[in-house]
């Protein structure tokens, strides 16, 4: 095999220190030279590691994914302009039973130097820290839905059954007779259906009898005054933090106009995408490979002639869920039937879900194509998507004409 990197550096990091070896090959020579020191991961360490490598001519690092740790390492090895390549734990994983932290180290070292270890990827720092944001405001999030079950829970367990009545538990005229509710201590039908709005003042009657006969006791009002806090500190929090995220993409608004042409992607859903795989699309080598990056291309598993599972990976644990809600919006989308009618089409031979997963990997595709041209969303088959509409429309027609010219009709 051809020598990639004839010198480089294999990196095992740990949460308080790391492995380096350095790999020497020199021309003419067969045999390489192996230098290896042990840093710590403090700054002051760690700039002493870039230093070093930067004395032994060394300006290509490999490191393993592990955890969040290899992050500060990178860091200070990207200040430094020295190449480095994060590599997934399988690619580089060794032969169990005769490791250890050395060994891993140096093996790191020699499938990197022979270009046996495939890059993750790695966005620039502005995206990396966007990432961060987006990531923690779906934390927020998802919490926030959990604080909405709890409180709703804690109505259902104390006989109150407004849930059944109302479609949403956190509405003006629902949280207005919850916060009655839990604020005094007799119970007047005539004050709660005067806090009734809109349509809802027709189910007045219906919404009393879902309330009568509760019992709260005070110390559940105290914990169900606990979690509606809770969930206004949590939405302080998201406002927060969608306010930082609106002032951190202005560099990316002509992007996000783009993104939101296609049906189904709206501002929120496009900063999403941007923050998971940046605007800039030569990170990936075609539209298929960032579908595979992003666990929505069947997984290629054969041996002997047989196929064993071709399920989706486990892989875009952020991106995936952001791109499935999106297709599920863009075959809902009237406006634009684009995505609807593929999904008409999928859905009748593989199923809903693999349906939508379908979907979400063709609106990748599509946001791969607009970040590498600067182009709007415009389907290049959409005349064809017209021609199968009217071609199976004609043939509907006549299905229909045979089937009542079969039962005795005349159709003129």
């Amino acid at each position: 095999m051809d020598i990639l990197y004839p010198v480089c550096c294999g990196v095992d990091v740990h949460k308080s220190f790391l492995i380096a070896t350095i790999i020497t090959t020199k021309d003419g020579s067969l045999l390489p030279q192996y230098t290896q020191k042990r840093f710590s991961t403090f700054n002051s360490s760690l700039k002493k590691f870039a230093a070093w490598l930067i004395e032994h001519d060394c300006f290509h690092a490999c490191m393993e994914s592990t955890g969040k740790y290899w992050t500060p390492v990178f860091n200070i090895l990207e200040q430094q302009a020295i190449h480095t390549i994060i590599a997934n734990p399988k690619w580089v994983r060794s032969v169990q039973g005769n490791k250890d932290d050395k060994k891993d180290s140096k093996w790191i070292a020699e499938l990197f130097r022979l270009g046996m270890v495939p890059a993750s990827f790695i966005p620039d720092k502005d995206i990396r820290i966007l990432r961060e944001y987006t990531r923690y405001t779906s934390k927020l999030i998802a919490a926030r839905s959990s604080e909405k079950n709890r409180l709703q829970n804690a109505f259902t367990v104390c006989n109150v059954a407004l849930d059944s009545v109302v479609s949403d538990m956190f509405g003006k005229s629902a949280t207005a007779i919850t916060d009655y509710l839990v604020s005094e201590d007799t119970f007047s039908p005539e004050h709660c259906v005067s806090l009734l709005q809109g349509s809802l003042k027709k189910k007045a009657d219906l919404v009393l009898d879902s309330i009568l006969g509760y019992d709260i006791e005070d110390v559940q009002k105290i914990r169900i005054t606990l979690i509606r806090k809770h969930i206004d500190f949590i939405n302080t929090l998201i406002d927060t933090l969608e306010s930082n995220i609106d002032s951190m993409v202005v560099q990316y608004e002509e992007h996000i106009r783009h993104l939101c042409t296609v049906p189904g992607i709206k501002r929120t859903s496009a900063i999403k995408i941007i923050s998971e795989i940046g605007v800039d699309m030569s990170q990936f080598a075609s539209s298929r490979r960032l579908c595979s990056w992003a666990g929505l291309s069947p997984r290629r598993d054969e041996s002997a002639g047989k196929k064993h599972s071709v399920h989706i990976s486990r892989a875009g644990v952020y991106l995936k869920p952001a791109l499935v809600q999106v297709a599920l919006a863009a075959v809902k989308d009237k406006d634009n039937p684009y995505y609807a009618k593929k999904y008409e089409r999928i859905s009748k031979r593989r199923g809903k879900k693999r349906a939508i997963i379908a979907i979400a990997g063709m609106i990748l595709t599509a946001v791969y194509a607009i970040l590498s041209t600067g182009q709007v969303w415009h389907p290049t088959d959409l005349d064809r998507v017209k021609f199968l509409e009217q071609h199976q429309l004609e043939k509907q027609t006549q299905q229909a004409i045979r089937f009542l010219e079969s039962q005795g009709f005349s159709v003129g």
